[in-house]
Formats: structure tokens, sequence, C-alpha cells
């Protein structure tokens, strides 16, 4: 097998990896939250993972320039969570500004999504994962893009399943958080599924 073959299989591995079977929300248990609380209705949840994905991917890219150019040539590697923080937060913020002045129906339509993505773990998530695992920028930006799309995939099939749950007969005493944690749990082990594939 060449080069480019083999570098391609390790990029579709990472892919796979972090969209499916260690799915952020499923199997790290990272962004919980917004899993829990935007997932009631497929429209929001879906602008929410596209949302998610996009910050995913520019927190990737600035925080592996900021740690192969700054924190390792200076030595300063054990500031990484601190500096990760602040430039996810100052990134989002820029972003929304931006969205702001350029696409005002664009910025409607996120609403509140984009401060809430600020505070998602998952973003921090994976600026740690591709750091722990000596990644390269491209690899760096696959495993994003490939954990942004599993988050996204995971919030809409359970906002699907919570829609179709409002009009079942549930007992009263199961409404609510009581069953979208059981279908959580139904949902991670049938992602459980996807271990064998890589």
């Amino acid at each position: 097998m060449d080069g480019g073959a083999q570098e391609m299989n390790e990029l579709i591995v990472i892919f796979l990896s972090m969209a499916l079977i260690n799915n952020f929300i499923l199997v790290r248990y990272l962004g919980l939250c917004p899993f829990l609380g935007v997932s009631k209705e497929l429209g929001p949840a879906v602008s929410m993972g596209i949302a998610v994905t996009f910050v995913m991917i520019i927190a990737s890219l600035a925080t592996w320039l900021i740690n192969h150019y700054i924190l390792i040539p200076f030595d300063i590697q054990y500031m990484y969570i601190i500096v990760f923080i602040l430039v996810i937060a100052s990134l989002v913020q820029v972003i929304e500004l931006f969205i702001k002045k350029t696409n005002i129906a664009l910025y409607s339509a996120f609403g509140i999504y984009l401060p809430l993505i600020t505070t998602n773990c998952a973003v921090l998530g994976v600026t740690i994962i591709n750091m722990m695992g000596s990644y390269t920028l491209l690899e760096s930006l696959v495993a994003a893009l490939g954990g942004g799309l599993g988050f996204t995939l995971v919030l809409a099939i359970m906002a699907g399943i919570r829609e179709k749950l409002e009009l079942a007969d549930t007992p009263r005493a199961m409404k609510g958080a009581p069953i979208a944690l059981i279908t959580a749990t139904l949902l991670g082990l049938a992602f459980f599924g996807f271990v064998g594939i890589v």
C-alpha cells in the first residue's frame, strides 16, 4: 500500500472513530447539556449540530496552530487548557459578530445557539483529543469534522425520537427527562454496535 492510500485510510479511521465509535455524546459523555436541552425538536437540534461542527473545525485549526507555534516552542504546554478555553470563547464571539454583521438571517436562525457553544465541552474535548493524539493539522480537521457530524447525527436522531415520544402514550411519571434519559441509554447501546467497524 502506498503512502497516499495509507494516509487516506488513517483519515477514514479517524473520521469514523470520532463520528460513530467514540461519539462525543454517547461514548465520551461530552456535550450532554445541548443534547438534552436542544433535542426536543428536529430543526433546532440540526441547527445546533451544524453550529457546533463549524466551531469545532475552526477551533481545531486555531488550537493546533497555537499549540505547535506557541505552546510547544516556548515549552508552556501545561497552559493548554486555559489557552484552548480562551481561544474557543474568543472564536465564538468573533464568529457571532461576523455573522451578525454579514448575514442577519443566519444570525437570527442560529439565535441562542452560538453563545451556547462557548460552554459546550465537546468543542474543548475535540481540541484536547487532537493534541493528545498528536494529530497533524489535516488529521485534526478530519477529527473535528467527524466529531461534529457525529454530534449532529445523535442530536437529530434523539430529536426525531423525542418528537415521536411526545405523541406516545407514556406514563405521566416517565414524561420529559426520564424517558429522554432511557432513550439516550438505548441509543448509546445501539451505537455500541459500531465498535467493530475499525
